[in-house]
């Protein structure tokens, strides 16, 4: 983008912030050092005339979105290489700036393949296929979901019979239902990947598991005999990515071919079981919890561009005869973006919090110990669901504020929306999730009831439901934990309930589940909740910042904490928990807080520090030019390469002769 002066108004935003953003940038990205190599890599991608070269990608067709996709995403992972780059983090900071949210056709193949590989193959396996799968010799992806089933793993109907003559599974998809049906990368990318499928020995079932099929020639990129596979076409994001199908007839793999960390097939057809089912879960759970801290970093983009551009749109007179006002300034565009803005930096550093606890316990994991990554598999699941909600109706409400222009590619939130509102279904569909969450809860609250030992991330749930609020005017973070914590535990505990007396009515236990699983959301999205606001006031509270900054953070904290609760107003006061009083303080709190935080904004959504490159928008601009900047735009559509179209001459030109002459006729 072109190079200009500072839009005025932007400029007196940023003069005007209380606190240092930079040290926010930092507490954001793990310190100065992170942050250097994080701006360092992130120039050199926006700097690199090859990846400047590729056209814009809203003047792209579908196919070309693809093709440029594949070469720059071949060009930067060689680029990397090259630079010696191998931190995940750091090559993700790369490509981001070098390709913004345009998914890359690779991204199952290092996101899943490897991994799972990594996760769940033998010595030898990882030994044989992760040097090819690294070099791009081996292109893999990762089919689980089926036509007829996604999150329902269980109800997979892709079969691998064993052959134990040839010592070789026989894999088939025995019905139209059961090709597998959105993998991304398999529809012409990958000449591999891992199937999910249901393992067969002699007749018997025994459960999913996941085998290394090879699709196509590694020579020719030919597809393999019986296999049939293809891209699905159009979809409503995504353009960048070949999501495919997959239909196999009798194609036979080696025994070796099956991952085998854990459970394992012996040569005359012998199943051993592994030692807990939920071992393999390890992978999902992390790729679970990247999708909040990325969530996170989608509507914090979002809100990026519609804060800047709300400081620097002005409209209409606030007086007679006065000037425009900005409309930054009106409290119905607070309202909206400042609780989003909060809400990106929440889900962020629930996220990151996640990740590290991943982390921290993958020692436990390998060890066999699983009582952790149950805790954390339940949560990463809700969280899942619950900030790919907030993320996908916070980029359209973004969009909204940006009023006309908010619905131009031009904005960058068109392309944002349909680059993270799939995270609504993939990895698991979000209702679907929250059941999982809710069947957690359910399993664990009779230790509720009769007050045992919880883990950390549950205990809460024991607080004394006949307590009430304690906020006052001061409306502390301590008073506003304490609510978010005692709703959930009484809906945790209402859910639970229902589904006790359905059963002494009569019902089975499945029937009582059917009949409650609207309660059983609301207990598990409470819980969510209050395990982000717990999370985000943490991590502010014990932040390694300056008073200034920490006072800031703690503005944004309530304001999350407060907005939530006046958005959720009747699970709060349902059983007298807030007074009507309490419910005034805090209502009045909410408009205190959107007046306290309103001079901070701009240095709030600068601190998550994204270039203009990644941010690929005109309103969102660091220099707030945003007329100079949609002038050019428009100036670069491909329909103004041609003063006059040929269509003119085919459509227009013959219309209007025509209506001439009957015109002419009829004067006649």
């Amino acid at each position: 983008m072109s190079v200009w002066t500072v839009n005025s108004d932007l400029a007196r935003e940023r003069a005007g912030a209380t606190f240092d953003s930079e040290q926010v940038t930092s507490l954001l990205y793990g310190g100065p050092e992170n942050v250097r190599k994080r701006r360092y890599l992130q120039n050199a991608a926006i700097q690199d005339p090859v990846l400047r070269s590729a056209k814009p990608w809203a003047f792209q067709d579908r196919a070309e979105q693809y093709d440029t996709a594949l070469w720059k995403h071949v060009y930067i992972m060689k680029k990397l290489d090259d630079m010696g780059i191998t931190d995940p983090q750091e090559r993700a900071y790369y490509q981001q700036a070098g390709a913004p949210q345009e998914y890359s056709p690779f991204s199952l193949h290092t996101g899943m393949f490897i991994p799972s590989i990594e996760k769940q193959g033998t010595q030898d396996q990882q030994e044989k296929w992760l040097p090819l799968a690294r070099s791009l010799k081996l292109i893999g992806t990762y089919a689980q979901t089926e036509m007829g089933h996604g999150t329902f793993i269980r109800g997979l109907e892709t079969t691998a019979t064993y052959d134990p003559a040839t010592r070789e599974f026989v894999l088939n998809s025995p019905t139209v239902t059961s090709m597998k049906y959105w993998p991304g990368g398999l529809g012409k990318t990958s000449n591999c990947c891992l199937v999910m499928a249901q393992l067969i020995i002699k007749g018997k079932r025994e459960g999913i598991h996941l085998f290394f099929v090879q699709l196509r020639d590694m020579e020719t990129h030919k597809l393999l005999p019986g296999v049939e596979s293809g891209d699905i076409g159009p979809k409503f994001g995504f353009g960048t990515n070949d999501n495919g199908y997959l239909k196999l007839t009798d194609v036979r793999i080696p025994r070796e071919n099956m991952l085998m960390r854990y459970a394992k097939v012996l040569e005359d057809g012998t199943y051993i079981q592994p030692a807990n089912q939920k071992i393999g879960y390890g992978t999902m759970v992390f790729v679970r919890a990247s999708i909040v801290t990325n969530s996170a970093r989608g509507l914090a983009q979002a809100c990026v561009i519609a804060i800047r551009y709300s400081a620097v749109r002005r409209q209409t007179e606030v007086s007679p005869g006065g000037s425009e006002a900005q409309i930054i300034d009106y409290q119905t565009q607070q309202y909206k973006l400042f609780p989003l803005l909060a809400t990106a930096y929440a889900m962020y550093f629930t996220g990151k919090y996640a990740e590290d606890y991943y982390n921290e316990i993958s020692s436990e994991i390998e060890a066999g110990n699983l009582d952790s990554l149950n805790q954390l598999h339940a949560v990463c699941a809700g969280l899942k669901a619950f900030s790919t909600w907030d993320c996908t109706a916070g980029i359209e409400t973004c969009r909204l504020c940006c009023g006309g222009h908010g619905y131009s590619h031009a904005s960058g939130l068109p392309k944002l929306y349909v680059f993270y509102t799939p995270g609504c279904t993939y990895e698991g569909e979000n209702n679907v999730m929250m059941l999982q969450v809710a069947r957690f809860l359910m399993k664990i609250y009779p230790d509720i009831k009769k007050g045992a030992m919880l883990h950390k991330f549950v205990q809460h749930l024991g607080v004394d439901l006949s307590q009430k609020s304690c906020m006052t005017e001061e409306v502390t973070i301590d008073c506003l934990v304490k609510a978010y914590e005692h709703r959930a535990a009484r809906l945790v505990k209402e859910a639970a309930s229902q589904i006790e007396n359905l059963q002494r009515s009569g019902k089975s236990r499945q029937s009582a589940w059917n009949a409650s699983t609207v309660v059983l959301t609301w207990a598990a999205k409470a819980y969510c909740h209050t395990f982000v606001v717990r999370t985000f006031c943490d991590t502010v509270s014990n932040a390694d910042v300056d008073k200034h900054t920490k006072d800031v953070l703690i503005v944004l904290c309530k304001l999350y904490a407060v907005h939530g609760i006046v958005e959720n107003l009747g699970e709060f006061i349902q059983d007298g928990f807030l007074s009507p009083r309490q419910v005034s303080i805090l209502q009045t709190k909410l408009a205190e807080l959107l007046a306290e935080l309103r001079p901070n904004v701009v240095a709030l959504v600068d601190a998550f520090d994204y270039p203009d490159r990644v941010l690929d928008s005109c309103l969102g601009r660091y220099d707030g030019q945003v007329y100079k900047a949609l002038y050019e735009y428009a100036k670069s559509s491909p329909l103004n390469d041609k003063e006059v179209l040929d269509t003119y001459e085919k459509y227009i030109k013959p219309a209007q002769t025509l209506h001439m002459e009957q015109d002419l006729r009829a004067r006649l």
